[in-house]
């Protein structure tokens, strides 16, 4: 089996786990009382490159990243630095997340949150709505073209924007047969874990004008990013880097340059000073 391979079994048992414990049913009931809703799609948008900032508490090929990381503290700290958006790892087995990360996450911020998992079932799009989330992950990868479908159109029911995501020309083709407005380009091998940033750049002249690209996987620093901008790139998702610094307001906003943030950053340690 390949790592993808293991990454969706785990997923899909804690698909069926979580189905057992809560039904189907109690998700849609607990929609009604869902809050308003967080345009994912829009803030990606926006003028220069968007920042989607991550909160990820391990990875496979890093392990623990933040030892006793509070949401709470990180997404306030994104939001303050100048983000435009969330994502929170809600995978239980393989990124130590979970769907109470994304509550918190929710409480904590008023951007918009990208639930990001291995979704394999409709269930957790229901899951990902009644918990919190504007926005799910697809990964062409992990998805028959059947199932990639039927999520999609189901996920848009619910009101749940979707960042469709690809690594390979092939993943590509199929994202856009199914017309995502959203394409997300990983670095990573998801097979194997391996990173190369040079898959951006490939992949990202086969998208067509009016697609919206997020880049993700590998970035560190500004002066990866700035490539980005220039090649088309409308966002970038960082996490391990963010859950990693010392400082993440700071990091943040050197990778945002906005320069209110900065301000209003410097205001707030003079005025405690």
């Amino acid at each position: 089996m390949s790592r993808l391979d293991q990454l969706v079994a785990a997923a899909r048992e804690g698909v069926e786990r979580r189905k057992s414990a809560v039904t189907i049913d109690t998700l849609r009931a607990q929609l009604g009382t869902r809050g308003g809703s967080r345009p994912f799609n829009e803030a990606l948008v926006r003028p220069g490159l968007s920042l989607v900032a991550e909160f990820k508490r391990a990875s496979p090929s890093s392990g623990d990243l933040r030892p006793g990381a509070e949401v709470e503290e990180l997404v306030a700290a994104y939001e303050r630095g100048g983000a435009a958006a969330l994502s929170v790892l809600t995978d239980e087995r393989n990124f130590d997340g979970s769907l109470d990360d994304l509550r918190r996450a929710r409480a904590a911020s008023e951007l918009p949150i990208l639930r990001k998992d291995f979704v394999v079932d409709p269930y957790q799009l229901s899951e990902a709505a009644a918990n919190g989330a504007d926005a799910v992950l697809l990964i062409v990868a992990a998805l028959d073209d059947e199932l990639l479908a039927l999520l999609h159109e189901e996920a848009r029911a619910l009101d749940l924007d979707c960042v469709v995501e690809v690594h390979d020309e092939g993943e590509l083709e199929r994202a856009l047969a199914l017309d995502a407005d959203v394409i997300g380009i990983n670095n990573r091998n998801l097979r194997d874990l391996s990173v190369d940033l040079q898959t951006t750049h490939e992949l990202i002249t086969d998208v067509p004008a009016g697609k919206t690209v997020v880049s993700e996987s590998g970035y560190r620093s500004r002066d990866d990013l700035e490539e980005l901008e220039r090649i088309g790139v409308d966002a970038v998702l960082v996490g391990e880097a963010l859950m990693r610094a010392p400082d993440p307001e700071e990091l943040v906003r050197e990778l945002t340059r906005d320069e209110e943030a900065t301000r209003d950053h410097y205001l707030e340690r003079a005025a405690e000073e």
